[in-house]
């Protein structure tokens, strides 16, 4: 069996199809499973170092802005819109794969397309309750079009419905259990521990809400802080936690990146973040208590209508950033310290959202129309 994956740009379309790729590789080991994606994404060095190959085709996604530059920029969008169907057609007759599974990000689109001109089966996955453009158009293609939310078929079009399966969204969360997170961090049981983090890239509005949230504790207080600053920004957020003294607190731990995050995630009492959908999905099974700062800063909001449909269900709090000031975050996190009932709700209400085994689920369909 052959399988070719394809999805980029970001670690939110990567990491789906690396752990739906685990999991086809878990039921049918023989199976021969490459990649395509573009060098200018992470999937670049995320792919290879899983053990992949991964062949690459160069298209880029539009701007929507209307100043000259960015329709200059969509010139070219549009010309590698259609090139690279042709150069992904040449990457399939090399790889004969029996699917094509996309999850997302602009490289999906010449991947997909390319595929179902060559009469080859394919299945696409959208993480977001709200679906991209690219996941929307793909559908057309598509044999099978998996969902992580409820709610979500609306906005497909009628005509594609049929094709629609809820899967949730294909994460691999370790059963690591609050307790042995804790004891393997040094961490006591009744300790208030809170994580926070704007992405492995880092998020500027997140970094300067929680700098300022770390700064109203005091060690008496008894509450430890774990906030990853991320890759940009670390430079500038390290110095100012110099100037202020936060690196010296004995309560507070600042980094670019936790490589043990999975175990922070197990121990927390309450997780401050945005609101990408693999993380929500993480959250969700491990059913933590969230304060979500959606970031403004993506294609159709799509990170705001993830973390709203949480927040109707009372399985979140959530802050736009127009909404919310150094203020505002400490009364609530304050709120939900010591509030255990309210914080027992909100872990209640978003594990209703999980869906542990979605890996394996996508991993079926994928399999089943191999053998179609």
């Amino acid at each position: 069996m052959k399988i070719v994956l394809t999805g980029g740009g970001t670690g939110g379309h990567v990491n789906p199809a690396l752990n739906i790729a685990k999991e086809i590789q878990t039921m049918h080991p023989d199976a021969e499973i490459s990649f395509v994606g573009t060098k200018r994404g992470i999937e670049s060095t995320l792919v290879p170092k899983a053990g992949y190959p991964i062949d690459f085709v160069d298209v880029q996604g539009f701007r929507r802005k209307l100043t000259p530059s960015a329709l200059k920029e969509n010139c070219k969008a549009a010309y590698k819109a259609v090139t690279s169907v042709h150069a992904a057609k040449k990457i399939l007759k090399k790889r004969k794969p029996d699917v094509v599974v996309g999850t997302g990000g602009y490289v999906s689109w010449p991947t997909v397309k390319a595929a179902s001109k060559l009469g080859i089966p394919c299945l696409i996955h959208e993480q977001n309750t709200f679906p991209g453009v690219t996941t929307k158009k793909l559908a057309h293609y598509a044999k099978i079009v998996c969902i992580s939310f409820e709610g979500s078929e609306r906005f497909f079009a009628e005509s594609d419905r049929y094709k629609l399966i809820l899967t949730g969204n294909p994460i691999h969360v370790d059963a690591i259990t609050r307790a042995e997170a804790r004891a393997k961090l040094g961490i006591s049981p009744d300790e208030p521990y809170i994580l926070s983090f704007g992405g492995s890239m880092g998020a500027r509005f997140v970094n300067e809400q929680c700098f300022a949230l770390m700064e109203s504790y005091s060690v008496p207080n008894g509450i430890r802080h774990d906030h990853a600053i991320g890759r940009v920004g670390f430079k500038e957020f390290s110095a100012k936690a110099k100037e202020s003294g936060l690196d010296k607190r004995g309560n507070l731990t600042l980094a670019e990146y936790f490589y043990d995050m999975p175990y922070r995630q197990a121990a927390a009492d309450i997780i401050i973040c945005r609101a990408g959908a693999m993380t929500l999905a993480e959250l969700a099974v491990r059913g933590k208590a969230a304060i979500l700062i959606p970031s403004p800063h993506v294609a159709e909001d799509h990170q705001y209508k993830n973390a709203k449909l949480l927040a109707d269900a009372g399985a979140a709090i959530v802050y736009r950033e127009s909404e919310l000031n150094s203020e505002i975050l400490r009364d609530a996190v304050n709120d939900l310290v010591t509030c255990a009932n309210k914080r027992k709700r909100i872990e209640d209400g978003i594990r209703n959202f999980a869906v542990a085994d979605s890996a394996r689920r996508i991993a079926e369909e994928v399999v089943r129309l191999a053998s179609q």
